[in-house]
């Protein structure tokens, strides 16, 4: 939504306070659009892997959609989290197996929604949670493997932002590339009416005002909504992780999702008696 309300009031500020004093017509040059549109496209196929190509496609509709991560979600899986360690601290490690091995069905897990749509993130728990089951593991190794695989997550989330990000930094040479091409045209037309040539270095221009506006105005805020989309979307795994650890280190679940509670945004992040109370409720 605001990526839009974003691309109106730049063509408003652009586009708009041109049109006082010149003719927008001047700056229709289809055969431009075309040009840079086709470089920009042959750069990003060019430059990247069917990976990367995949994953940027995919990733771009959710530029679109608000983010799950809010404090709702959260609550869900600070909830979710202190009843399976709950579970574990009543039951023993082994009472959660059936959780982990069928998360699907799991009595806990069923119990939200939001979180259990999240594939990446009950993978996450379920493996961390398999290997507390085995206790073959010490918390340090568990917590440096754990940094391993956010890291590795979080370069791969980070692709299609960087791939666009890189796309937009070429479009404004790609601009000048259409610009330079118009040039050699105005210079073959050299015996030409001064009103004839002017149309023609007017339409050679418009290629450089195309690629610095697409660039700037409209690829760059993508970038930074990918990006930000990235950050928001690895929360989750750092407080998973935060939580996890602290029961391993001998935390009664009610410390434990502190730990989980405390690294949240603080815009997402519940009070201490927003969080019991949720957890009271849901006993």
């Amino acid at each position: 939504m605001f990526l839009i309300i974003g691309y109106v009031i730049i063509l408003a500020a652009s586009l708009g306070t041109y049109a006082v004093h010149g003719s927008l017509a001047a700056l229709w040059v289809p055969t431009e659009y075309i040009a840079i549109v086709g470089l920009t496209i042959g750069g990003f196929v060019a430059g990247n892997g069917p990976k990367a190509i995949k994953g940027t496609i995919a990733a771009l509709p959710t530029i679109f959609k608000g983010s799950p991560y809010n404090k709702a979600f959260y609550v869900d899986v600070l909830c979710m989290l202190y009843e399976i360690l709950a579970k574990v601290r009543k039951e023993g490690l082994m009472s959660i197996e059936g959780d982990i091995e069928n998360p699907e069905g799991s009595p806990i897990l069923s119990k939200y929604p939001a979180f259990a749509a999240d594939h990446h993130a009950v993978d996450f728990l379920c493996d961390y949670l398999r290997m507390m089951v085995g206790g073959n593991l010490n918390a340090f190794e568990i917590e440096n493997l754990m940094d391993v695989e956010m890291e590795t997550h979080h370069q791969e989330a980070h692709t299609p932002a960087h791939v666009v990000a890189k796309v937009g930094d070429a479009v404004p040479a790609f601009g000048i590339v259409v610009a330079v091409m118009g040039v050699v045209n105005v210079m073959g037309s050299v015996g030409q009416p001064p009103a004839v040539l002017g149309k023609m270095i007017g339409g050679a221009l418009v290629g450089t005002f195309l690629g610095i506006l697409i660039s700037y105005g409209f690829v760059a805020p993508v970038a930074g909504q990918l990006e930000q989309k990235v950050e928001e979307g690895g929360k989750i795994y750092q407080c998973m992780k935060a939580v996890l650890l602290a029961s391993m280190n001998g935390y009664a679940p009610q410390v434990a999702v502190e730990f989980g509670r405390k690294v949240l945004f603080s815009t997402d992040r519940p009070s201490f008696a927003e969080l019991e109370e949720a957890i009271k409720s849901r006993k």
